[in-house]
């Protein structure tokens, strides 16, 4: 897979990928010298959400302890939770839920800019009632400089 060329693009494709695809994908994105980690997460709860995505980061060492790293990660994870929910996300208080996967992608913002890092967070999955049938895709990316 070669289509890992920006931290966006990057991160859209590993989030959306079939499920038989994601390892090549990140394989290829981390050949390329991105830090990558994927997960899932279904919720009611945005916190839970946002907890999902900050843990797995925290646990593959894609940010550290210091305020500046976290900040970067809490602000892609709103950006790419505003794209979910076409504005500020509202789950359990309006009777929606999702069912996501997640990319959290750590590098250049191009592979032909080295000079800063980035951390993207793309999310991609369902929303919609809690009722099975009653949801429809979505997708949202958040990018921040670390």
């Amino acid at each position: 897979m070669d289509h890992c060329s920006s931290l966006g693009k990057t991160a859209l494709l590993i989030a959306m990928a079939e499920e038989n695809e994601t390892e090549d994908y990140v394989s290829s994105a981390r050949k390329k010298g991105f830090e990558v980690v994927t997960g899932k997460v279904g919720s009611m709860d945005v916190q839970k959400v946002i907890a999902a995505v900050e843990t797995a980061a925290k646990r593959a060492s894609l940010i550290d302890n210091n305020y500046r790293s976290q900040h970067a990660l809490y602000h892609a994870i709103l950006d790419a939770l505003q794209g979910l929910g076409r504005g500020p996300l509202q789950l359990g208080n309006v009777l929606r839920t999702v069912g996501l996967r997640f990319a959290v992608v750590k590098g250049p913002r191009t592979l032909e800019d080295l000079s800063d890092l980035w951390i993207a967070v793309s999310m991609y999955g369902m929303i919609g009632a809690p009722i099975k049938g009653h949801e429809h895709e979505v997708c949202g990316l958040g990018i921040n400089h670390l």
